[in-house]
């Protein structure tokens, strides 16, 4: 008899801020009888996340060796595809950007692709892109778009916007128009699902430097009692969202009916503040914060190539997404109470809000 697979979901870039809180989730579900999670990551994962995991692999998407592997062991019904170059350190190395970003989620659909030739069924894909793949020209455009939707100003001024619009295109291609001359063809092996994320706020991690960071940055600069010199200019605005919502929207989008869906990718967004606004908040909580703004032109430029609001109007239509904070909302309750607690600091601001709990420093 030949050995049976287990049915699996498929993490990668598992160690991520966005992988640790997914793979939370989708334990949660295999406690109550949903398939097992395998993870793979470039590092080992540390034992808190490899703990939610049935099986973890340290090693590379771009590795076909390793993916021919997974192709023999396990029977993989979903994706979640995280791993990433991301985007500061993509400009420094747009090589090596390409190779990671756009090479590694090309493996990873050609995986699902076959998946979905060996155990017959569809392979549900992941793919989270961002808000990188818009490129607004000038600021001049940008103060004047309204709500940008999906479909405009689709031209990204970074190798790490071009990679996602790419993997856009890619998982479009896979899902309905694979092979499309080959006369054994299977006809939409993936059903692929890809949410533009905006700026992620998270209490849990440090920042690592992404260009949407600035305000976050502010925040622990703030509690660790540092200066903080912003990289941008205090008029900057782009959308946010916390990383909770993030995984919310991640978890919602891939739970609804194929039937409902009408695009393959969505915006999503919860505020879209200032810096200033963010600077604001952060002196409010922490009247001590040294805060300075001094742009940096590189980043700069990249910032005001981004929508300031996102038209997320489809994915509320199509699967329901709503956001589940403000701007002042996720400071009460989400950033400062668990930010303040991982610095020993109390904040002035502590208890003021509805649901924010008071701190003792």
């Amino acid at each position: 008899m030949g050995h049976q697979r287990a049915s699996a979901v498929l993490v990668t870039g598992a160690s991520g801020e966005m992988g640790h809180g997914l793979l939370g989730s989708l334990a949660a579900e295999r406690a109550v009888g949903g398939p097992a999670v395998i993870a793979v990551d470039i590092r080992e994962l540390d034992a808190s996340i490899r703990a939610k995991c049935d099986h973890a692999f340290v090693g590379d998407i771009c590795d076909h060796a390793l993916l021919e592997r997974l192709l023999a062991m396990y029977e993989i019904t979903e994706i979640y595809h995280l791993a990433a170059l991301l985007s500061t350190r993509s400009e420094f190395a747009p090589e090596t950007a390409h190779q990671v970003n756009v090479g590694g989620t090309l493996n990873l659909l050609h995986l699902a692709a076959e998946q979905a030739r060996s155990h017959g069924s569809t392979v549900r894909f992941f793919f989270p892109s961002s808000i990188a793949a818009y490129g607004m020209p000038d600021l001049k455009t940008k103060h004047a778009a309204r709500a940008v939707d999906e479909s405009s100003y689709c031209e990204p001024h970074t190798m790490y916007g071009c990679n996602k619009l790419a993997g856009e295109h890619l998982g479009r291609y896979y899902s309905a128009h694979y092979r499309k001359l080959a006369k054994d063809r299977i006809a939409h092996p993936v059903d692929f699902r890809s949410i533009r994320f905006p700026g992620i706020i998270s209490a849990d991690t440090v920042p690592s430097g992404g260009t949407s960071d600035y305000g976050p940055e502010m925040i622990h600069a703030a509690a660790a009692g540092t200066p903080y010199r912003c990289f941008v200019r205090p008029d900057s605005t782009i959308p946010f969202m916390t990383m909770p919502e993030a995984i919310e929207a991640a978890t919602r989008l891939m739970r609804a009916p194929a039937a409902r869906l009408t695009r393959c990718v969505y915006n999503v967004a919860s505020f879209s503040p200032s810096a200033e606004d963010f600077a604001a908040l952060v002196r409010d909580a922490f009247p001590n914060a040294q805060i300075d703004f001094d742009p940096d032109l590189g980043r700069q430029s990249i910032v005001d190539s981004w929508p300031a609001v996102c038209d997320d109007s489809a994915a509320r239509r199509d699967w329901g997404w709503k956001p589940t904070y403000t701007l002042d909302g996720a400071f009460a309750e989400y950033l400062l109470p668990i930010i303040a607690r991982r610095y020993g600091v109390r904040t002035a601001t502590a208890g003021r809000h509805a649901g924010a709990p008071r701190l003792e420093g």
